[in-house]
């Protein structure tokens, strides 16, 4: 269930002078979108392989470039009230429209929608609403809109947005796009208006990519799958005749490197998403893990398994060179670069225990970030470089968690049995993992915001595990 905390956080709009009327502004929508942790984790993943192969505190986040959102510590937290009104359509269409929107913003934590009939109903979408009517019921913001077809016979979108408290319209703006791509559209408008009211990029208009897990525990058929964000339009990229694990997105949202292991032999496989068109990246003598691409996606950085040992190295993908980043006798492995691709964090037994370090993106020394108690696995930095989400094993519990690139300002935004795999929303303000209870049943998909505030499940066809999510998307 999403629910909301009572502390720490407020959330405070700016009443913007702005009167903005962008509808003749019209966009074209490009529709065609052409290990792990422990070293005790990474034993029983090999396990998993082998048997399958047989059978803030918080500190501050003060938003930016339009200066809508500041979220201060405090005693009290409260979202910012929206209304979305039904959007006028044919048929079902408005109603399909509004019902994504309003489920995008349920979940987005920092805006509350509300009732779309309580300040009455809206007859001209195109009109100012009755904003005395929305202010009586405690409304911050209103959205109305309309969906029809345009000349061309397109799908033709757009929206309204409406500031309550200076009764002016701040944003607006027309969509066109095949009909069968109603939904993206809601996911757009759901971004527009999130950026607005809260200066943040939004996170609606973009994929995950998991594995996706069926039949008994025991002879799980796992196959990568792709959907939207909020679970729906579920499609499958692979057929699960092999083991698949850690798909990881590139930066441009079109391609996934990830692992499967083929005739008992673990490859590292780049996979185009539209095309279907994959290739395997490299063959190597051991076992493989973690592969992920450097933030221009000329590269993986990856651990190899050598005896005893996993150390880090690097795939320029245009010349298939590899470079070694790290020669050690322990296990380094899970690597993940800064946004700016000059630093490398990983995980590492070196010390004694799994704990995260951070070094250069050309090796060299590496710095230990983790020093609480339990250890700390499969950590992945955030697109604004601002954290480090990771996982980290208490006594029996597994929590998800972020820090600082320095170690600092550490907290856990969740914690259980048993939670793995953070990944990123592109706008760093949210995070996905998979929790496995355990017994006979499976993982499962769940998302968190950075504070902690909101957690919820992310729906999948069956069970799921290891997500990636994209970037927004073109």
């Amino acid at each position: 269930m999403f629910k909301i905390g009572s502390n720490d956080c407020f959330i405070c709009p700016s009443v913007s002078t702005l009167s903005v009327f962008m509808s003749a502004a019209r966009k074209n929508v490009p529709m065609s979108r052409s290990f792990l942790p422990r070293l005790s984790l990474i034993k029983s993943r090999l396990m998993m392989v082998a048997a399958a192969l047989m059978a803030l505190v918080l500190a501050p986040l003060v938003a930016l470039a339009q200066g809508d959102l500041v979220v201060k510590g405090g005693s009290s937290f409260r979202p910012v009230m929206i209304a979305v009104t039904n959007f006028q359509g044919e048929g079902d269409q408005g109603t399909k429209l509004t019902q994504v929107i309003t489920n995008n913003f349920k979940r987005s934590v920092f805006l509350s929608p509300m009732d779309g009939n309580a300040g009455g109903a809206v007859a001209n979408p195109d009109a100012q609403p009755n904003l005395d009517a929305w202010r009586s019921v405690n409304a911050q913001y209103v959205v109305t809109g309309r969906i029809g077809r345009g000349a061309d016979g397109r799908l033709k979108a757009g929206f309204r947005l409406w500031d309550v408290a200076s009764g002016t319209q701040v944003a607006g703006q027309e969509y066109f796009a095949d009909a069968t791509n109603w939904r993206r559209v809601a996911h757009i408008i759901s971004d527009a208006i999130f950026s607005k009211v809260t200066g943040e990029k939004g996170f609606f208009d973009t994929r995950v990519v998991f594995v996706d897990e069926t039949g008994p525990k025991e002879r799980r058929i796992k196959r990568l799958a792709i959907m939207d964000q909020d679970g729906a339009r579920v499609s499958y990229l692979t057929k699960g005749s092999d083991l698949v694990v850690t798909p990881r997105f590139s930066p441009n949202a079109q391609e996934l490197t990830y692992m499967e292991f083929t005739g008992g032999e673990p490859k590292v496989y780049l996979l185009n998403i539209e095309s279907g068109q994959r290739e395997v990246v490299g063959n190597f003598p051991g076992m493989t893990f973690s592969p992920r691409f450097s933030p221009d996606g000329q590269k993986i950085v990856m651990s190899l398994s050598q005896g005893s040992s996993s150390n880090l190295f690097t795939m320029d993908l245009r010349s298939r060179s590899t470079t070694r980043l790290t020669d050690t006798p322990a296990i380094d492995t899970s690597p993940s670069y800064s946004p700016d691709g000059s630093r490398i964090v990983f995980e590492s037994d070196r010390g004694g225990s799994q704990q995260i370090y951070v070094m250069s993106a050309s090796g060299g020394t590496a710095q230990r970030i983790s020093f609480g108690d339990g250890h700390y696995s499969t950590p992945v930095w955030s697109p604004r470089g601002d954290y480090i989400a990771f996982t980290r094993q208490k006594g029996g519990l597994f929590a998800i968690g972020v820090m600082k690139p320095d170690g600092s300002g550490e907290r856990i935004l969740t914690e259980g049995y048993h939670n793995e795999g953070p990944t990123w929303a592109p706008n760093g303000l949210y995070v996905m993992f998979f929790r496995d209870p355990g017994g006979a049943a499976g993982a499962k998909l769940y998302m968190v915001d950075l504070f902690g505030r909101g957690e919820f499940p992310v729906p999948t066809p069956s069970y799921g595990s290891d997500p990636t999510w994209s970037p927004l998307l073109n």
